[in-house]
């Protein structure tokens, strides 16, 4: 197809009036990720910034989501097709904590392709945005989600912390915990009243204003918009969020060393992924969190 992408086949990529459009493009799993669907996300975003025809770029998804998060059943670890030509054996598994660490830092650093190119990177959210969709949303320079999207990492419950982690930047550190140590979902609507998503939207008008809003971006030359990213960027970097991002990935992997881990995949084998997660978020209802407006 092009220089970095080849034939996907877990994403569509299409070119329109100087906009890519990154497309999920796995609805029957609710776009959730593998290191498949990883690595086409990372050569894809690099196709975009290649291309000189364009000036902007939006991640979206197909379907109801736009990441309902990882593929639990096929795991972000997975090493491909059965005919790979190489002996798994030969290979490091997540059977030690530095080999998971060493693991969830290479799948992290796909996601991170994402703040590091030149051109500015728009998500489009909505249906769910969980778990690692927050890990790619979040690194994106801005956010436009629907009202009623569905924003948050319930993972946390059990499964770990978050691999990418810009929820500090994003919110600061009382929202920053209160989302990850309840695992609860902010609606689209209330994502924007605390600064975690730039705009929100009714979702019937969602696709209209990220186009025109890409529509205005694409207006600039990269040239420009290369140096507005590249300098709010290197301020976050001053703010630490770089030194972050390898830090969160190596607590993710210690996160895995807990009871509750180890009790959500005995689950899963033993009742399969809906009952394990049943039985994670059961006892906090609906997990949305709620506002209480006063008058």
């Amino acid at each position: 197809m092009g220089k970095w992408l080849g034939q996907p086949q877990t994403l569509i990529f299409e070119v329109r009036d100087k906009v890519a459009y990154i497309t999920f493009n796995r609805p029957e799993k609710r776009n959730a990720q593998h290191i498949k669907a990883l690595q086409e996300l990372q050569a894809a975003v690099l196709e975009a910034d290649d291309l000189r025809s364009v000036h902007c770029i939006v991640i979206q998804g197909a379907g109801k989501d736009f990441c309902a998060g990882a593929d639990l059943e096929s795991g972000l670890d997975t090493k491909g097709p059965d005919n790979q030509p190489f002996d798994p054996a030969d290979y490091r598994a997540r059977n030690s904590f530095d080999d998971d660490a060493w693991a969830t830092e290479r799948s992290s650093e796909m996601r991170l392709i994402i703040p590091r190119v030149h051109k500015p990177v728009i998500a489009k959210v909505h249906g769910n945005c969980l778990a690692v969709g927050t890990d790619i949303a979040l690194h994106c320079d801005m956010i436009i989600a629907a009202d009623d999207a569905r924003i948050g990492f319930p993972a946390t419950r059990a499964l770990g912390s978050p691999a990418n982690h810009m929820w500090l930047y994003h919110v600061g550190p009382q929202w920053a915990k209160r989302m990850l140590m309840t695992g609860d979902l902010l609606l689209g609507k209330d994502a924007e009243r605390i600064g975690l998503v730039l705009k929100s939207v009714p979702a019937d008008r969602l696709d209209a204003e990220v186009a025109e809003l890409a529509r205005r971006i694409a207006l600039i030359e990269p040239e420009l918009q290369a140096a507005h990213k590249r300098i709010v960027n290197l301020g976050l970097e001053l703010m630490g969020a770089a030194t972050v991002q390898r830090l969160a990935a190596e607590n993710d992997a210690r996160a895995h060393l807990s009871q509750a881990f180890k009790t959500f995949y005995i689950d899963m084998k033993e009742h399969g992924l809906k009952e394990a997660l049943r039985r994670r978020d059961e006892p906090f209802g609906d997990s949305v969190v709620r506002f209480g407006d006063r008058s």
